[in-house]
């Protein structure tokens, strides 16, 4: 997405029944993003069952580091 002409991500966790969970708005795209953005979504919402991603590969990168 655009904002002030300058482009931006859109970070988005999802439950099982569409509803969504946590928004997240980042100027980068890489695995410290996607670090920040689990942190924030698991504090916030607890432990999820499954991770389902779009196949980004910062998401195995950050579930790695996260522990």
């Amino acid at each position: 997405m655009r904002i002030n002409e300058e482009m931006h991500y859109l970070w988005r966790a999802v439950d099982h029944e569409g509803e969504i969970l946590e928004s997240y708005v980042t100027k980068t795209r890489d695995n410290a993003a996607a670090l920040r953005f689990l942190k924030k979504a698991l504090k916030r919402h607890g432990k999820a069952e499954k991770i389902v991603t779009d196949g980004l590969r910062s998401y195995p990168a950050a579930m790695r580091d996260r522990g």
